[in-house]
């Protein structure tokens, strides 16, 4: 089956500009209006990508990027967000949001297919990943303990040796991260700083061996660091 993108613009010839040259390029298309009615469909259909703009009426693009990622079956959800604004402060707000890629207007519809494939193939990767290695842990790891043991003992996955290290500061905001919070969020969750935040992200990345928060993501879902 070919992979579904969802397009949400409350521009009609955007929409269909957009849909038009994807469907040509072998995917299936779905469209959205506005952020709520986005929300719905990715909630009832699960597409594999979102290209949606930022200004539109009822939810704009932040928002709707912001609600998709606080879902668990979202967090990992390739996001594009499309948008006339330029303004550094104004990419940092959508990447804060919980977004993949930026793609100022105008842009090239070659250029967003050749985004949208690179995003897709990299989520398939880390979906497919996660998918063996829940499984593998499933199979190798079964549970000993007696039926009085606690729940947590009996999930029959093992955590890494080094989730021990964690402070339980860290755990709650890898938690966060999951959720795809970003420090600000973090902060106001956890009552701290953002520069506390980011000084608790490195410690992360440090402990896991990853490079970046994609990366980090990753590890947690992959060796059940997280619910």
């Amino acid at each position: 089956m070919p992979l579904t993108i969802l397009i949400v613009d409350d521009d009609l010839g955007t929409r269909l500009s957009i849909s038009d040259y994807l469907e040509l390029s072998g995917y299936s298309v779905m469209t959205a209006d506005d952020g709520q009615e986005a929300l719905t469909i990715v909630e009832e259909h699960h597409p594999d990508l979102i290209v949606t703009d930022i200004i539109m009426p009822r939810m704009n693009g932040y928002d709707l990027v912001r609600r998709v990622r606080q879902q668990p079956g979202f967090r990992l959800l390739p996001v594009i967000l499309l948008t006339a604004r330029t303004k550094t402060q104004e990419r940092i707000l959508g990447y804060q949001s919980g977004c993949d890629l930026y793609l100022p207007k105008p842009f090239e519809l070659e250029e967003l297919a050749a985004a949208i494939r690179n995003l897709l193939e990299r989520s398939q990767i880390i979906q497919s990943e996660y998918g063996f290695y829940h499984q593998e842990n499933l199979v190798t790891h079964t549970p000993t303990k007696s039926p009085d043991t606690n729940n947590s003992d009996l999930t029959g996955i093992q955590k890494p040796e080094m989730f021990s290290e964690l402070t339980p500061r860290e755990q709650q905001v890898l938690e966060l991260l999951t959720h795809g919070l970003s420090n600000a969020e973090i902060g106001q969750e956890l009552h701290l700083s953002s520069r506390t935040v980011e000084k608790y992200v490195s410690s992360l990345l440090r402990k896991t061996f990853t490079s970046n928060r994609a990366e980090l993501v990753r590890f947690a879902i992959k060796h059940g660091l997280v619910e």
